[in-house]
C-alpha cells in the first residue's frame, strides 16, 4: 500500500509534500507557490487551502513587509448576457 500525503487543495488535488516540497525546492513567497502548484486556483479561489498555503510557503521564505498575502475570490458562476442586459417594465 502506498502511503498518500494529505490533500490541501482540494479543487486541483494538490498535497500537503507536493506544497512542502515545491516551497523548500525554490524558496517562494505564498503567491510564487500558489502559481507554481495551482493551489487556490481552482472553483473555490483558495477560500480552503489559504491559510495553509501561506503557512507552509512562510515557513521557507520568511515574509517581507512589503509582500501582500493571499486573497480569495468568490467562486465563479455562468450568467447570461440576456439576464444582464435585459431591460425590464
Amino acid at each position: 500500500m502506498q502511503n498518500k500525503s494529505m490533500i490541501v487543495c482540494r479543487c486541483e488535488e494538490i498535497s500537503y509534500d507536493e506544497l512542502v516540497e515545491s516551497a523548500s525546492k525554490y524558496k517562494c513567497s505564498a503567491r510564487e507557490l500558489k502559481l507554481r502548484t495551482r493551489a487556490g486556483m481552482g472553483y473555490c479561489g483558495g477560500r480552503t487551502c489559504r491559510t495553509m498555503v501561506d503557512s507552509i510557503a512562510h515557513l521557507h521564505h520568511p515574509r517581507k513587509n512589503d509582500e501582500v498575502s493571499l486573497k480569495h475570490q468568490a467562486p465563479i458562476r455562468p450568467v447570461r448576457f440576456s439576464n444582464l442586459g435585459e431591460v425590464k417594465s
